[in-house]
């Protein structure tokens, strides 16, 4: 019996587990951060040296385990705690970003030292949603962390999808987001120039957001433009104009073209001599039928939501008639039940419509009252019980207001 226990463990039974616990047992932050403090202190302020260093120590320390504890003593010296502020109980080390100078050559320095395990671990410390623990960070740190943000992002090292953390809700309220992309944007078009920064935008969907890094009440493009040509950045504020400009020709675009889709499905209708009720039917099958749907059913209702909200001027105008509205009603019904994949997302459907005003309440309720159980209206029934309810409630709180006013 002795002998066996002294076996090598296999991948099954008890020795599985027992292996299992080690692992977790040997996953100690606080003794890697002691490591890797004790090295950095030794190392001092060279980052040449510092760079060696940890490049020797990977090969004995478990970077990719470690790499968010890592990432929290290069940036701010030590271990930090919930909100940001560093751990007080545990050794710290002077080198690092917060404690280096504020200034753009040396966080160029940062970015551009020249062994490749110290870059991929800044890489990945920006990659890391540290961005919202901005409020924990002063003023200096913060500013650091912008710079070397907006020159990595400049090298192509990280993505522009990082900003993301600066439409935190209260980092905006309180300034921080705004404070916070002037030294990022500055350094960033210091090393490369407004168009380079104008393309990363695009490539990640935020070239029409900067408009979110103040709040509500100070969000215009007088504003936005003020704040950041007064912090030396008129090419980021004209950049910001020329996109509302353009999202305004778009929106117009848009707009125009459904009124022209509009204006040819009506000529079309009286040309066949149609009613409304036939016209939104064939509308309907029109609709459903241009698009490739997925085959999952957790992913269909998101799919076609996204691409109702696009239809939903067109439904709207041919349901200006309540029974248009039930026959609508019908053909989504009849839709989801012939279609197994939107069996569970005809509540959501109609919710929409209602949102978008091609649905009134009262189409809704009297479908929900009246009408065959055929096509599954049973189990539809049950989809809409509890927005049903809502509904007969605002009506009622509705006619109360009025009996009062009266």
């Amino acid at each position: 019996m002795n002998n066996q226990k002294q076996q090598k463990p296999t991948l099954t039974g008890q020795r599985f587990k027992t292996r299992k616990r080690d692992e977790k047992e040997r996953f100690d932050p606080t003794q890697f951060q002691e490591s890797i403090v004790q090295g950095l202190n030794q190392t001092g302020s060279d980052l040449e040296a510092v760079a060696k260093f940890l490049d020797a120590s990977g090969a004995k320390l478990d970077y990719r385990r470690y790499a968010e504890t890592l990432f929290d003593i290069l940036v701010a010296g030590g271990m930090l705690a919930p909100g940001g502020t560093l751990s007080d109980d545990m050794t710290r080390t002077e080198f690092c970003l917060f404690t280096a100078n504020e200034d753009l050559e040396t966080m160029q320095a940062y970015a551009q030292v020249g062994t490749a395990t110290f870059q991929d671990l800044v890489i990945f410390c920006l990659s890391f949603p540290l961005l919202l623990f901005l409020k924990g960070f002063d003023e200096s740190e913060r500013n650091k962390l912008a710079m070397l943000a907006g020159i990595l992002l400049a090298n192509g090292n990280i993505s522009a999808s990082i900003l993301n953390s600066l439409y935190n809700e209260n980092l905006v309220k309180e300034g921080v987001s705004a404070a916070f992309a002037v030294k990022l944007f500055k350094s960033w078009i210091y090393e490369k120039d407004i168009n380079c920064v104008a393309c990363s935008l695009r490539k990640v969907g935020m070239d029409n957001r900067l408009m979110e890094l103040f709040p509500a009440n100070k969000r215009s493009a007088e504003h936005f433009s003020k704040y950041f040509t007064d912090a030396g950045l008129k090419e980021l504020a004209d950049f910001a104009r020329n996109q509302l400009s353009i999202g305004a020709r778009k929106e117009l675009q848009k707009e125009l073209h459904e009124q022209m889709i509009i204006a040819y499905t009506r000529e079309e209708m009286k040309k066949a001599g149609l009613s409304e009720q036939a016209m939104i039917s064939i509308i309907w099958s029109s609709v459903m039928s241009c698009v490739e749907w997925n085959k999952k059913e957790e992913l269909v209702t998101e799919q076609a939501i996204k691409h109702l909200k696009q239809y939903s001027p067109l439904l709207k105008a041919f349901t200006s008639q309540g029974q248009s509205e039930i026959s609508l009603l019908v053909k989504v019904q009849e839709y989801c039940y012939d279609n197994i994949h939107f069996m569970k997302a005809f509540q959501k459907i109609v919710v929409l419509l209602y949102k978008a005003d091609v649905l009134s309440e009262e189409a809704i309720l009297k479908w929900y009252s009246e009408g065959q159980q055929n096509k599954g209206k049973g189990m539809f029934l049950e989809q809409m019980k509890k927005f049903v309810e809502w509904l007969k409630n605002a009506e009622e709180e509705s006619e109360s207001e009025e009996d009062e006013a009266d």
